[in-house]
């Protein structure tokens, strides 16, 4: 009977330590802070404003689109070593590593510059829809997603030849996209805070799912290993959600008047930046559970940003303004004010 005693309090004891170990690989606690700073302002100037930005982590290069040209910038030492001229109203940039190609969406011209990736140079360009906003690359089917605003719709482009191969209607104005590298892509609707599930191939509507309590999302972006998007939303909210069923999982707080999102694998971490000057750094602890990590000070008006997956720095393009005039909502910018500023550890 004593040994029969014995052996159960061993075995009970057993189970207790493997439940409690199971437990922990389950679940990974937030770090108390990010180390995420300042750790660099580069000074770019000259004229004109700015929208998206996209790191080329393998390439080492920086893209930023700055309202009629792309200003390109070596990821590693900061020196600009290259831009790509004539892409009136530019928003975003797609690069297509695998055909040496790259594409910018410029909506002034309703169109997209596609460029050599070795060169920079502009080789072709592509009619869309009224004001492509957003430009994504799926590598799946090999072609270049835009996003128009105008349009409120998607121009299908084949990306080894610039020929469009489709219209995807969006019943709204699209902002960013994220593809799940599985052949489908998704997409914010700003004007009905819907997230939109694409087939790249067939360029049909999978779903449409409700983001509430997101309201008017703009940035996006998806850890494709969980399965979860992250839509950056008015009112400091980010919307994550379940890419397989639509359901909003968590809805932390993040920094105000949000235009990015970024999500980092190999950390964990989902990233929101603002024009309030601040970049909100979000903890995935588990695929439904998100802790607010720190809110870390940038500069006013570095509301979009680009995350280098190599050194996991983050760029966001700003500047100086006067204040508004009357009716205006936004003063104009300090000549020579435009700098990017790096976040890094």
């Amino acid at each position: 009977m004593q040994k029969r005693f014995i052996l159960l309090t061993i075995f009970g004891s057993l189970a207790i330590v493997f439940s409690a170990a199971a437990f922990l690989r389950a679940a990974t606690p937030a770090p108390a802070g990010s180390g995420y700073h300042v750790i660099k302002t580069i000074p770019v100037g000259g004229e004109g404003g700015w929208d998206y930005v996209y790191v080329d982590s393998a390439a080492r290069r920086v893209y930023v689109s700055r309202g009629t040209h792309v200003v390109v910038l070596n990821a590693d030492t900061y020196a600009v070593v290259g831009d790509i001229p004539d892409t009136q109203g530019v928003h975003g940039i797609a690069v297509a590593s695998d055909l040496g190609r790259g594409f910018t969406s410029n909506g002034r011209a309703d169109s997209v510059t596609i460029f050599d990736l070795k060169t920079l140079k502009p080789i072709g360009t592509v009619k869309t829809d009224g004001n492509p906003d957003a430009i994504l690359y799926d590598s799946v089917s090999k072609r270049v997603f835009t996003f128009n605003g105008r349009g409120k719709n998607a121009t299908a482009i084949n990306a080894a030849n610039g020929s469009v191969v489709g219209t995807i209607p969006l019943n709204g104005k699209p902002e960013f996209a994220a593809a799940d590298g599985k052949g489908t892509v998704y997409v914010n609707n700003e004007d009905t805070s819907d997230l939109y599930h694409l087939d790249a191939q067939s360029l049909k509507e999978l779903h449409h799912w409700p983001l509430a309590p997101c309201k008017s999302p703009s940035g996006l972006a998806m850890d494709v290993a969980n399965r979860r998007l992250f839509s950056v939303c008015d009112e400091k909210v980010m919307a994550v959600v379940n890419a397989d069923t639509g359901k909003v999982v968590a809805t932390p707080t993040i920094c105000e008047g949000p235009d990015a999102a970024g999500f980092d694998p190999s950390s964990g971490y989902a990233f929101a930046s603002c024009g309030d000057g601040n970049l909100t750094v979000i903890h995935e602890d588990s695929p439904d559970k998100f802790t607010v990590v720190e809110n870390v000070p940038t500069k006013r008006s570095a509301r979009t940003m680009g995350l280098d997956l190599k050194t996991h720095n983050i760029f966001l393009p700003a500047a100086d303004f006067d204040p508004p005039a009357p009716g205006e909502r936004r003063g104009k910018m300090k000549p020579g004010s435009f700098v990017i500023v790096v976040v890094g550890k």
